[in-house]
C-alpha cells in the first residue's frame, strides 16, 4: 500500500468517527481523530464529544497516552490553536510528542487562519493538508457555511407521491412513504442540529419532531417552528415535550403578548423575526438568528408554503426527496407551494447527487446549483 493510500484509509476512519458527532456537537464542527503508531497500530481514536468538548484530538490523545510519542495523527479538521476550556489541541499534540499530523481541511474560523498548522510546524512536527479534503468539507458543510455566511446549512426534506403531493385533497397524509423511508428520516433528524416546520404542519399533524427509532432515542434535535402570530396549540406533542427537547418558536414583532407569555411559561424559547418589505417573515434573518445560536445544520420537514418560501429566498442548500409509487392528482396538497414562476429560466435549479431505492420508495438527493 502506498503512503497516500495508507493516509487515505486512516482518514476515512477519522471521518467515520466524525460522522458519529453530527447533530450532537454544535456549535462546534464534527471532528474525528485517529492516532497511528510508527508500527501501524492504532493507539488512539476520538471524536468531538457531545456538546462540543472535549475535542477529538484530546479524546484520542487520552486513549493513546505515552504511545502517541512518534505517532502519526489523522484529523479531519485543523487542530485548534485558540485557548478553550481545556487549552488548544495544538499544544496537546506538541506535548505528546507526535511526529506527523495529517489534516483533511483547514479550519476557516477567523481565530485559526492556519494558526494551528503553523504552530505544529514551528514545533518541528511534519504536517500534511488536503487528505480527503472534499469528503471532510462535505461532512462539515453546515459548520463551514455558518462560519462563511453566518447561517446554517438548510436541507429540505420532501416525502411525496409521484406527482409531488404530500396529502389528499381531504388532508390524509399517513402514510405516503413506507416504513423504511420513515426510519431514514429519523436518522436525518439524529444527524441534524435543528428540525424546522411551519405552523400549519403543527396544527394539522401534531408532530413530535424527535428521534424515536434506530436506537437513538437520546438524540433529539432542537425543534424550530415558524409561526408569525404564535397561533399554535398548547395541548399538542410539542408543548408536552418542551422539558425533554428544546422548542424554539420564530414569530413576528406583532405576536400577542399573552401568547408570548404562555409559550415562555411552558419553556419554549421565543425568537423575534422581522418582516420583509412584502410583509412576510424574513426567513434569511431567521436563519441568521439560528446561526447566532450555534446551529450549523437545519432539516426542514414542511409544509408546502414554508418550503416554497425557503426556495424563493435561496436558502435551500440540499433537497432530500422520498418518492412513493402512487399518484394523488391535482386536487391533492402539493409538496411545494406556489413559487409564482412565469418562465422556466426563472425556476430554481438543483443538481442530482444520487438516487437510491428505499424499500418500495425512492430517495433522491439534490444540491443547489452554485
Amino acid at each position: 500500500m502506498t503512503g497516500n493510500a495508507r493516509d487515505a484509509g486512516w482518514m476515512r476512519t477519522a471521518l467515520g468517527l466524525a460522522r458519529r458527532g453530527l447533530g450532537r456537537v454544535w456549535p462546534n464542527p464534527a471532528v474525528g481523530c485517529v492516532i497511528v503508531a510508527s508500527g501501524g497500530e492504532v493507539v488512539g481514536r476520538g471524536r468531538t464529544a457531545d456538546g462540543g468538548r472535549p475535542h477529538a484530538e484530546a479524546v484520542a490523545l487520552a486513549e493513546a497516552g505515552g504511545r502517541a510519542r512518534g505517532a502519526t495523527v489523522y484529523v479531519t479538521l485543523e487542530p485548534c490553536v485558540h485557548a478553550g476550556r481545556a487549552g488548544p489541541c495544538t499544544e496537546a499534540l506538541i506535548a505528546a510528542g507526535v511526529a506527523r499530523v495529517v489534516v483533511a481541511i483547514e479550519d476557516p474560523d477567523p481565530r485559526m487562519s492556519g494558526g494551528g498548522i503553523a504552530a505544529l510546524q514551528a514545533a518541528g512536527i511534519a504536517v500534511e493538508v488536503g487528505c480527503l479534503a472534499a469528503e471532510a468539507a462535505a461532512l462539515n458543510r453546515g459548520f463551514l457555511r455558518r462560519v462563511a455566511t453566518g447561517r446554517p446549512m438548510m436541507t429540505l426534506k420532501l416525502a411525496a407521491s409521484l406527482d409531488g403531493r404530500i396529502a389528499t385533497g381531504t388532508g390524509e397524509s399517513r402514510w405516503i412513504t413506507g416504513p423504511r423511508a420513515r426510519s431514514e428520516v429519523h436518522l436525518l433528524r439524529a444527524q441534524t442540529d435543528a428540525v424546522l416546520v411551519g405552523a400549519g404542519t403543527v396544527r394539522s399533524d401534531n408532530p413530535r419532531l424527535n428521534v424515536r427509532e434506530l436506537g437513538m432515542s437520546d438524540r433529539h434535535p432542537v425543534r424550530v417552528v415558524v409561526s408569525g402570530a404564535l397561533a399554535l396549540p398548547r395541548d399538542g406533542h410539542l408543548a408536552a415535550t418542551v422539558s425533554r427537547s428544546p422548542l424554539w418558536l420564530c414569530h413576528d414583532v406583532e405576536a400577542e403578548e399573552a401568547r408570548r407569555a404562555a409559550w415562555t411559561e411552558l419553556g419554549a424559547e421565543l425568537i423575534e423575526i422581522p418582516f420583509q418589505a412584502d410583509g412576510q417573515l424574513d426567513l434569511s434573518a431567521m436563519m441568521q438568528r439560528l446561526g447566532e445560536r450555534g446551529i450549523t445544520r437545519v432539516l426542514c420537514e414542511g409544509g408546502g408554503r414554508l418550503a416554497a418560501a425557503l426556495i424563493e429566498d435561496d436558502l435551500v442548500d440540499e433537497l432530500v426527496c422520498y418518492t412513493a409509487g402512487l399518484a394523488l392528482g391535482a386536487s391533492a396538497v402539493p409538496a411545494i407551494g406556489d413559487l409564482d414562476i412565469t418562465a422556466l429560466q426563472l425556476a430554481p435549479r438543483f443538481s442530482l447527487v444520487d438516487v437510491t431505492a428505499i424499500g418500495p420508495d425512492m430517495r433522491s438527493r439534490w444540491q443547489r446549483r452554485q
